[in-house]
């Protein structure tokens, strides 16, 4: 289970920084005059909601993950002690 998160995460993590990289290059392009302020922001306000969306699930999976393996932790833990 945890593989198949940490890939996801992976995934959202190369999506996130193509998009940032994508803010970055629309943002030159208007700090240069190569673009009026009514395309530019057109250009990126497309991409700000699904930015946020995968931000939110990054959160929620690692949460997820967290919620799912502590339990797990303070069971190896007791068991350990117990052991000593």
């Amino acid at each position: 289970m945890s593989m198949i998160i940490f890939i996801f995460l992976l995934i959202e993590c190369w999506a996130l920084s193509f998009m940032s990289t994508y803010f970055k290059i629309i943002l030159s392009d208007f700090k240069g005059d190569y673009d009026n302020i009514i395309s530019c922001y057109s250009k990126l306000n497309q991409w700000v909601i699904l930015e946020v969306i995968v931000h939110i699930m990054v959160n929620v999976a690692m949460l997820f993950q967290c919620a799912v393996y502590l339990p797990l932790q303070r069971l190896h833990h007791l068991e350990y002690v117990s052991v000593q």
